[in-house]
Parts: C-alpha cells; sequence; structure tokens
C-alpha cells in the first residue's frame, strides 16, 4: 500500500509538470494511506511501539503488576473487538447500500475500507494473542531499557 501511496504521489507530481490530470489520485492517495496505517497497527503493537503509559505499571511487582497487565490487555482486546466490528460493519454497509466516494473518481468505498476492517481484524488478534500469553505466563515482558531509548 505504501508503494500505492508513492505512485500516486509520483503520478500527481508527474502530472504537474506535464500538463496531465488523472482523475482520483489524490483520493487513492489517502485510501491507501488509511490502509497502510491500519495494516500496520499489530506490527507496531508487537514490536511494543504503540505509546503506553508505564509509570504505575513499572512500580508493581508479582501478582499486582501481572493482574494489571491483564486488565489492560482485557480492556484492548475488548476495545479492539468494538472498533474491528464496527469497521468490518463499515465495509459491509457500504457494500450493501453501494456507497461510492463523493469525489469524480466515484470510487464503491467498501473496497478502501477493507484495508480499515482487515487492519482492525489483525490488530484483535494480535491483543488475543498477547492476552492469551500473559494468562498462561508465557508472555515476554517489554524491554524496559527499549523502552526508554525509544522515548523523548
Amino acid at each position: 500500500m505504501m508503494i500505492g501511496v508513492l505512485a500516486m504521489v509520483l503520478v500527481g507530481i508527474l502530472g504537474r509538470q506535464f500538463n496531465f490530470y488523472i482523475p482520483g489520485t489524490d483520493a487513492y492517495a489517502g485510501y491507501l494511506m488509511a490502509g497502510s496505517g491500519f495494516l500496520a497497527l499489530a506490527h507496531t503493537f508487537r514490536r511494543n511501539e504503540h505509546i503506553r503509559v508505564t509509570l504505575l505499571l513499572q512500580a508493581l511487582t508479582g501478582g499486582a503488576r501481572r493482574g494489571l497487565e491483564i486488565w489492560c490487555l482485557g480492556t484492548a482486546v475488548l476495545l479492539g473487538a468494538v472498533l474491528a466490528w464496527y469497521s468490518v460493519r463499515l465495509a459491509w454497509q457500504s457494500h450493501l447500500f453501494h456507497d461510492i466516494s463523493t469525489s469524480n473518481d466515484a470510487t464503491r468505498l467498501w473496497i478502501p475500507q477493507l484495508g480499515m476492517a482487515a487492519g482492525t481484524l489483525i490488530l484483535l488478534v494480535a491483543l488475543l494473542d498477547d492476552l492469551v500469553l500473559e494468562l498462561m505466563g508465557r508472555r515476554k515482558a517489554p524491554d524496559a531499557v527499549g523502552e526508554m531509548v525509544r522515548s523523548e
């Protein structure tokens, strides 16, 4: 999808330089950018690159820390499930109602919405995986040193 964004931007630049216009390039660049952002959510989560406020978590040890981790992951799974449900529902309803974009490209909106739906579903699977691993006691703790290196 990022290569698609690059292609759309390059077509737009070349169009300005050589006096031609391909309708919809800006809209498709936006669709591809949104899709790439949603599809990157799970990968970013698995690499511990999401912003986490760990002040309270780092102050706790043992069972209290594990309990808070389970509560946080459980809440994240619930929120991820809601996000995935409504993302898939949005794409499905756009398909049912034959919803098209308002720009001059008239794209069927369910097609670019599939990237968002797939990204949220993959994030939900990653969140569930971490919750199950934490409940089984096999989840690898985030690297505190690595977190400090990445912080600003």
